[in-house]
């Protein structure tokens, strides 16, 4: 067994503390890896504060992972020893249903092996995320991070970059398109960016006025304060695609009626209570489209790191060392980041 620690939540309302635990030995096909940086996620918060009301505990997160190869299984041929690679939420998947075969593993018919929290099938127990020193996983789910990477503004290319890359490659987003973002936060910064790479109109849509000019040096040519009515209704029936990056309840509607004939917004949020239902008229009479995004499969994510890398795209960070997590979670509650926190593992260690 591997000797590994990092930092858990013991349950739902204590904070995040040091954790000793073990890892499986590398098998035939399994990368151990060296954590050097993992961003924060707000669903590591979710996840750690019991908000979606299945975690099992010790709760160990951290699904941005970027690192060094130390160790490889006698059958892996793509990694060796001293690569900067990465792994994001996933760790595992079925690899025989349709989704897998289509390179959408996120998707699995089985469900997906999540990076923390899901079940690790060869030692038993809960898979332990990035907040740690090192992890082993299936070179199936590792990602080759480009050498024109920065590493620690790199992490979150692994979750926040590919959540919003999926949709916009999905609904062929490129030049042309006018594209919404709502909410600029850790996923909405990165939509800006990938949007306006692609090559289409950009526009920002949030409640904070504050924000215009970080949205602008982002890539978006317009700014939208979506409490003012005045400035919405002017976008009524303008855009072809919208991505939601807002992860608290809100009014769909509002929303929706931006789009155009046949156009489509995309949720990449989940609050911790449901959206009101929006107005099905709102839907009907001008063909659009509601749907839903989650993460992206190992193939798309590694074109979003290659896109990343030749676009010189990666995010804004504010870099924390591991013992200032438990107050990185609270400013994240007050939306007291620019853009995404990413933990410092060399500030990691071992417990005395």
């Amino acid at each position: 067994m591997l000797k590994s620690y990092g930092y858990a939540a013991a349950s739902a309302t204590t904070p995040l503390a040091p954790h000793e635990f073990v890892r499986r030995d590398p098998g035939a096909d399994d990368v151990q890896i060296d954590i050097e940086y993992c961003g924060v996620c707000h669903s590591d918060l979710h996840t750690a504060r019991g908000e979606w009301g299945r975690t099992a505990y010790p709760c160990l997160p951290g699904h941005e992972i970027i690192g060094r190869v130390t160790k490889v299984g006698k059958d892996v041929k793509n990694f060796k020893a001293g690569d900067r690679v990465g792994v994001g939420c996933m760790v595992d998947s079925c690899q025989i249903c349709d989704s897998c075969k289509e390179g959408d593993e996120q998707y699995c018919d089985k469900g997906f092996t999540g990076t923390y929290g899901g079940t690790e099938k060869v030692i038993g127990g809960s898979t332990f995320g990035g907040y740690s020193n090192n992890i082993v996983v299936k070179d199936k789910f590792v990602l080759r991070i480009p050498e024109a990477l920065d590493s620690a503004g790199a992490a979150p290319l692994l979750c926040a970059g590919v959540t919003t890359w999926s949709p916009l490659r999905h609904w062929k987003i490129g030049k042309g398109h006018k594209v919404g973002v709502v909410g600029l936060g850790g996923l909405g910064h990165m939509a800006i960016k990938l949007a306006h790479a692609l090559g289409a109109h950009v526009t920002l849509f949030t409640t904070t006025p504050g924000k215009e000019a970080d949205a602008r040096r982002m890539g978006a040519d317009a700014v939208v304060i979506s409490k003012d009515e005045a400035q919405m209704k002017a976008c009524r029936n303008s855009l072809d695609f919208i991505i939601n990056t807002v992860a608290a309840s809100h009014n769909l509607d509002n929303f929706l009626n931006l789009l155009k004939r046949d156009g489509q917004m995309t949720l990449v949020g989940v609050p911790e209570h449901p959206h009101p239902s929006p107005n099905v008229g709102n839907l009907i009479f001008r063909r659009r489209t509601l749907a839903g995004s989650l993460i992206g499969g190992i193939r798309e994510t590694q074109e979003m790191l290659d896109f990343c890398a030749e676009h010189k795209i990666v995010s804004d960070i504010e870099i924390i060392p591991i013992d200032k997590i438990n107050e990185a979670y609270d400013r994240m509650v007050k939306s007291d980041v620019k853009y995404r926190f990413v933990i410092d593992m060399a500030t990691l260690k071992p417990a005395a």
